[in-house]
């Protein structure tokens, strides 16, 4: 997971996040060579959905603990068991995971159920412009993202045993009506443009029907690079995985080229080519010939279903930092999110922008 050469933050655990060490350490010491007691837990600072924690022994061995947030949840939230079960098939097939090791549904030892998955060295970028890296680095490293993005959705979700991780067809429309209960459940004064997505994003839905294993929060914050080379070691945070509709995921991960700089880590109005960063045309163009897909019709609806679905989730993420229990001090920033994400995708919608 994320490591302390990536950039990011770790610190002690958060008050509201901490668990019985000891007991933990019990447990583990019957299940997993190396991890007597005592240990020393570490939270990452990054992340705002299930908290996640470095757990280090005497012995110096080390692995990821991630576990559901304390406190109320919203329906259908924080499904850790799902993250755990699409994890551990999906390294079965090669791609790149930190390996999944066991789910505990046992909430006595850390609060809620959690599970453990291997540590992964490797690079984190936060920042969607690479500072410190070349042009032709960051051409290298947004390849390698829609490689493996490409790579996932081609992968037949049958053989991986996830032929029943979802509901086949009517995605959209089913993804439409959980962010929209998502959302007006996290505010009591709904947005102007969400409730216009609300209301127009059903029937402006495509025919296609196409499924594959989506992973729902494809973004470069959530995948680790080798240390030297542009390659993917790990892809993170699985939570959102289910079978749907690729072009969702690949919107989602396109988003920042329709926000700006200071809109949720955008790029847009940036210098791409002199920063070596591939243009939204190009980088498309590359995942379209990875997948064997040919032209992307109506791509305005599926980057404004992505704005909306995120606008959903910033606001379920903000709050829950109003209530105390968010996974990362950093929640309060989603304050403005919606807002902005929701009007950008009013303008995709209603423009074709």
């Amino acid at each position: 997971m994320l490591t302390p050469m990536l950039g990011q933050h770790m610190a002690p655990v958060r008050p509201g996040h901490g668990f019985d060490t000891a007991a933990l350490a019990r447990y583990l010491s019957m299940r997993l060579p190396g991890f007597d007691s005592p240990l020393t837990v570490r939270q990452f600072a990054g992340g705002q959905s299930n908290p996640t924690y470095l757990v280090e022994s005497a012995s110096g061995a080390r692995i990821v603990l991630r576990k559901k947030p304390p406190g109320g949840l919203l329906p259908s939230a924080h499904a850790i068991d799902r993250e755990f079960r699409v994890m551990r098939a999906l390294a079965a097939q090669g791609l790149p995971i930190a390996t999944p090791r066991l789910f505990c549904e046992d909430a006595s030892l850390t609060g809620t159920a959690f599970y453990l998955m291997d540590f992964v060295e490797g690079r984190i970028f936060r920042d969607l412009t690479l500072p410190g890296q070349t042009p032709s680095e960051r051409t290298a490293i947004y390849q390698a993202m829609a490689a493996e993005l490409a790579r996932l959705h081609t992968l037949e979700p049958a053989a991986a045993g996830l032929a029943d991780y979802g509901r086949p067809g009517n995605y959209f429309e089913r993804q439409i009506a959980r962010w929209s209960r998502q959302y007006l459940a996290s505010t009591d004064e709904p947005l102007p443009a969400m409730r216009h997505l609300i209301e127009h994003l059903p029937p402006r839905i495509p025919a296609s029907e196409t499924t594959a294993i989506v992973h729902g929060d494809y973004r470069l914050e959530n995948l680790v690079f080798h240390p030297t080379e542009p390659r993917i070691t790990a892809i993170l945070d699985w939570e959102l995985s289910t079978l749907g509709h690729p072009l969702a995921d690949l919107a989602y991960n396109c988003m920042p080229y329709h926000l700006e700089r200071g809109e949720y880590s955008g790029v847009r109005g940036l210098d791409l080519e002199a920063l070596g960063i591939p243009t939204e045309h190009d980088y498309l163009a590359a995942y379209c010939r990875l997948t064997g897909g040919g032209t992307l019709a109506d791509w305005p609806f599926y980057v404004a279903f992505a704005l909306f679905r995120m606008a959903a989730i910033a606001q379920g993420v903000y709050a829950r930092g109003l209530g105390g229990n968010a996974s990362s001090e950093s929640a309060a920033g989603f304050a403005g999110t919606a807002g902005i994400l929701s009007a950008r995708a009013c303008e995709l919608l209603d423009g074709g922008a």
